[in-house]
């Protein structure tokens, strides 16, 4: 089920008012079958898959906390990693790794494997609800959580519908508490919780679902296009993603806090950031701090020499391109990054040596610095959006020859806009996207009250000016989430 549909239109208030009316007791089996209703509305055969490494984790999480033996421990542990790794070997990289391989043997041999591919779908969201699995796993290991009893808790850990699908990926310390807790229904979370799900449905049908079709209009066939169109859909295309997946974080924030859960922040205004290292640290965050605690950290992280540490950064990076897909274009995307992570290391180590730590200080410095990891963000976005290795060096070769002038740019966004009407709805989303960029470091403030507080008709304008955008420039139940596929 989408949250930008009809169906959940209906589903989330149902569910939330059967939620304060049920006595706490039940509460956890309501939003368990909620969770599992939810879910199965995507290929409900699927929740087989789901269930089985679920009953697999938790015995493995009971056994973890009351053995002793170190080897023992080790051995569970490394049965429930194999159990979620496996499945995400099987459906997701499977056939990518039979292309690769067929490929190999066609060009070593003239002639393909025996092996034959899988007609599967990939399960939606497989990704972020394995990885919050293996968290449970890894902490009760390292003695940092204790092992949870109860089935069906631990279950609706796993399962809970608002981040089921595509985060924020939460750790057993956060989470499994709060649904042992009673939630009181306190009408300022209510209020906070529907209007940051307001935002994030305004940032996903009102400013991604168009972007979405300027987009895909360009990188579809992108030696069909000018080097101008090209910059600016990968532009859009930043924006796009952006919008799209803090969207649906902001929606599952929102519609847990309506019941009283907190989930992690996920986003926070990452194209601020004045370093790549910072984007990391605002981008996808509950996903960054999970290969930080996981793999960067046990790997040595920083704590060792300068070489090994640049190593650790790249092979983290570059696992994160392949967690993101079975595609080359995804693994480019990832080692772009761990690129740019070392290169910082290098220049800091520069400035630290010359003495030069005035530039980390300077304002204009900072200015720029934003406007440079914006440029090295985007160019890397260029990998992960298209379809190809060959389409990105082709879209990448057309801007970098590209012609750009006003004239351009207007043939551009007419040749994105196939009649007048388009025209002027593209017009208006460009400048929704600036309006955003503008107001989205102060939404979490604005939400909270402590901006607009003395003025609270201007705060009842901005979310009647969203709703209103929602309801005549948004798309329902059109165009899915870009993280369901991972």
């Amino acid at each position: 089920m989408l949250f930008n549909s009809f169906e959940f239109l209906l589903f989330f208030p149902i569910v939330t008012i059967l939620f304060f009316v049920m006595p706490h007791r039940f509460r956890w089996s309501l939003l368990l079958t909620a969770s599992c209703f939810f879910y199965m509305y995507f290929i409900p055969v699927y929740i087989l898959i789901l269930f089985g490494t679920i009953i697999i984790d938790y015995f493995a999480g009971i056994y973890l906390e009351k053995t002793v033996d170190p080897k023992r421990k080790k051995f569970y542990l490394i049965c429930s990693l194999i159990a979620n790794i496996g499945v995400l070997a099987v459906f997701k990289y499977y056939n990518f790794f039979l292309d690769n391989i067929n490929e190999v043997s066609l060009e070593l041999f003239d002639r393909a494997t025996a092996l034959r591919y899988l007609g599967i779908a990939l399960p939606i969201g497989l990704s972020f609800h394995t990885f919050q699995a293996m968290s449970y796993t890894f902490e009760v290991y390292y003695g940092r959580q204790k092992a949870e009893k109860h089935f069906g808790i631990y279950a609706l850990y796993v399962m809970f519908y608002p981040q089921l699908v595509a985060g924020p990926i939460e750790r057993p310390q956060n989470i499994l508490h709060q649904f042992h807790q009673k939630q009181n229904f306190d009408y300022q979370r209510f209020s906070s919780g529907l209007q940051m799900m307001i935002w994030g449905l305004f940032k996903k049908v009102v400013i991604a679902d168009n972007l979405a079709g300027l987009v895909n209009t360009a990188y579809t066939n992108p030696e069909d296009h000018t080097g101008m169109t090209l910059l600016l859909t990968s532009y859009f295309f930043a924006f796009q993603i952006y919008c799209d997946f803090s969207g649906y974080s902001d929606m599952a924030i929102g519609a847990a806090r309506v019941m009283g859960y907190d989930l992690m922040e996920n986003f926070r205004t990452p194209y601020l950031s004045a370093s790549i290292k910072e984007f990391w640290s605002r981008w996808h965050i509950s996903l960054s701090t999970w290969f930080r605690d996981y793999l960067y950290i046990p790997l040595g992280g920083n704590r060792v020499g300068k070489s090994r540490w640049m190593f650790n950064l790249f092979l983290v990076f570059l696992i994160s391109g392949i967690w993101h897909g079975a595609n080359w274009t995804y693994v480019v995307w990832g080692a772009l990054h761990g690129v740019f992570l070392m290169f910082a290391i290098v220049k800091d180590d520069f400035i630290e040596k010359r003495n030069l730590n005035f530039l980390k200080t300077n304002k204009l410095l900072h200015v720029i610095n934003v406007f440079i990891t914006l440029q090295l963000v985007c160019f890397a976005w260029i990998f992960f959006r298209a379809n190809s290795i060959q389409d990105a060096f082709t879209i990448i070769h057309k801007i970098g020859y590209g012609e750009y002038s006003i004239q351009t740019f207007i043939d551009s966004i007419s040749a994105l806009a196939d009649n007048p009407k388009n025209f002027s709805r593209t017009l208006f989303i460009m400048l929704l996207m600036g309006i955003f960029y503008i107001i989205d470091p102060f939404v979490d403030k604005i939400i909270k009250g402590r901006i607009l507080l003395s003025k609270p008709y201007m705060k009842y304008l901005l979310y009647s000016f969203m709703v209103a955008s929602i309801i005549l420039f948004g798309f329902f139940g059109e165009v899915s989430f870009i993280y369901f596929q991972f």
